[in-house]
């Protein structure tokens, strides 16, 4: 069943949303080269819950962290852990705040030291992509108008779209109907109404759209090892242009 949210419900979303954006500030303020993953881990924990809230991700079908932490060629899903991040690589941040019994959910990828400048550019044309998915994002439109939008930006650069992995509706759970492809037909799918609330977040690799599973059953990582990016914002369906309730604001405040 798809929930549409009222505006109240909503208003929890966002509060939770700026939490989850102070959060992810927070970490961004604390990536550099010789920190360990597992210490970004713990000191978002303790920001989401000084500030209320409780981690999505904490123990959500098992997951033991606060945030999927998934460094150069995973996509997805990677547990924090002694990794030390190195000049070159890159690391994606996914996270979720849970506050007032609303979630909220983004993720952002951070070039480390020196990085390849084919892989910055993978980096800026990914979080493009996200907001021609976003713009797409408004009643009537159906919900293949946004996988187009992205797919089609991304694959004309020669990246690889992940299918296996999509964007999802969230509110009081963390993964609500529908699902969001980031690849598909304009035109087609679900027609968008006034409060759906939506994660939108294109998974694009460097290389093949492949991706394989480790065998903890969590970590997604592309076939051919090269990099891949990831980003996200939570949104609300609006009449004439989506509302994004997530904001980069902070990561990108403390990386300037």
């Amino acid at each position: 069943m798809i929930v549409y949210k009222t505006e109240e419900e909503i208003e929890f979303m966002r509060a939770s949303a700026k939490v989850l954006a102070q959060a992810h500030g927070e970490v961004a303020g604390m990536i550099r080269e010789g920190i360990t993953t597992r210490e970004l881990d713990q000191r978002a924990e303790e920001f989401i819950r000084d500030h209320g809230g409780s981690p999505s991700f904490k123990g959500y079908n098992g997951f033991e962290y606060s945030l999927c932490i998934s460094p150069n060629s995973v996509v997805v899903h990677g547990f924090p852990s002694d990794y030390t991040l190195k000049s070159g690589d890159i690391v994606s941040v996914d996270c979720g705040v849970l506050l007032n019994g609303y979630h909220a959910d983004s993720a952002y990828t951070y070039p480390i030291g020196e990085v390849a400048p084919e892989v910055l550019q993978l980096l800026e044309e990914t979080k493009k992509s996200l907001y021609l998915g976003i713009e797409q994002a408004v009643a009537g439109n159906r919900m293949g108008d946004v996988s187009f939008a992205i797919q089609n930006h991304v694959e004309k650069q020669g990246y690889g779209v992940v299918r296996e992995l999509v964007g999802h509706g969230i509110g009081k759970k963390l993964h609500e109907r529908p699902e969001v492809p980031n690849y598909g037909k304009r035109g087609s799918g679900l027609k968008l109404q006034t409060g759906l609330t939506l994660a939108i977040e294109p998974m694009v690799n460097l290389g093949t759209k492949s991706v394989i599973q480790e065998k903890d059953g969590w970590t997604i990582r592309t076939k051919d090892l090269k990099p891949s990016a990831h980003f996200e914002h939570t949104v609300v369906v609006r009449k004439d242009k989506a509302e994004i309730l997530t904001s980069f604001e902070y990561i990108e405040k403390a990386l300037q």
